[in-house]
């Protein structure tokens, strides 16, 4: 766990959600490794580790999860093909804040791949699936949810059954049109790209502002606009969205706050894209 990052009356803080290593190419695509690898290290076999960081946000009337890791529920053959090298641990985690998962009132998901949303359902005490945050309104956007539910096949080996089945059978689901504020201060914003229905969540408290960018922004190597991962599905989107999206926080002195980056918890940066404030991991 690492935080908190003081934003306004909002404390952050990045929970163990497990840890696994793809190969470079995988995230980079296009950009020579002789290029990312100096943002980004990678092992003599061009492999790079990746953290699932769920972001809880403390509000003084809420407790906030944005995405919410690999959870409990991997089977060992997809540990294996996944490289991960360490376990979910986010309720760990949150009794360390002295939380209980009770006490989750609202969860965000970027959107529903299965590294994000691998923790929205857990193996409990008996080995049965429940509801990881059973108190939490849930909140995704609705051509997100439309997508989970009739995946096209290459969207279908990353939005599980496992994982969002009995969400949407909770009534704790709460569906996104574009733009939504679920509570004061934190603001939901479609910006499609790494999928149809992906979006960025902006918070504000006391005149002080961060936003997370969920998978357009995976680490602090993807501040150029073109750098994108191959695993976005509208990649012409992601870099519309991007140019738009960073040019906004930047002019703002926002934080950006990451999830997939084991280096860098957030950051900000100034608008030739230099890093000048740092949150370590």
């Amino acid at each position: 766990m690492v935080g908190p990052l003081r934003v306004g009356e909002f404390s952050i803080y990045w929970l163990d959600g497990g840890e696994f290593e793809l190969e470079g190419g995988c995230m980079f695509g296009v950009v020579p490794r002789v290029l990312w690898e100096k943002k980004f290290p990678s092992s003599p076999d061009g492999f790079i580790r990746l953290v699932n960081t769920p972001i809880l946000v403390r509000t003084p009337t809420a407790n906030i999860i944005i995405d919410t890791g690999l959870g409990n529920k991997l089977t060992a053959k997809q540990k294996q093909i996944f490289r991960v090298t360490a376990d979910w641990r986010a309720e760990a985690s949150l009794a360390a804040l002295g939380l209980k998962r009770e006490e989750i009132s609202h969860v965000i998901l970027t959107h529903c791949d299965f590294d994000h949303a691998g923790g929205v359902v857990r193996f409990g005490a008996g080995g049965q699936p429940e509801l990881t945050w059973p108190q939490a309104r849930h909140y995704v956007q609705r051509g997100e949810w439309e997508d989970v539910l009739a995946p096209n096949r290459r969207s279908a080996s990353s939005y599980w059954p496992i994982n969002l089945e009995l969400l949407g059978a909770s009534g704790l689901l709460e569906l996104v049109d574009g733009v939504a504020e679920p509570l004061a201060g934190v603001r939901l914003q479609l910006t499609g790209g790494h999928t149809r229905g992906h979006q960025a969540v902006w918070l504000e408290s006391a005149g002080e502002r961060a936003v997370h960018l969920g998978d357009l922004l995976p680490s602090q190597a993807y501040f150029n606009p073109l750098w994108i991962t191959p695993y976005d599905n509208f990649p012409l989107d992601s870099v519309t969205a991007k140019d738009e999206l960073l040019s906004l926080a930047v002019a703002e002195n926002q934080w950006f706050l990451f999830y997939h980056d084991p280096y860098l918890a957030a950051c900000r940066v100034d608008r030739a894209g230099k890093i000048t404030e740092r949150f370590e991991m």
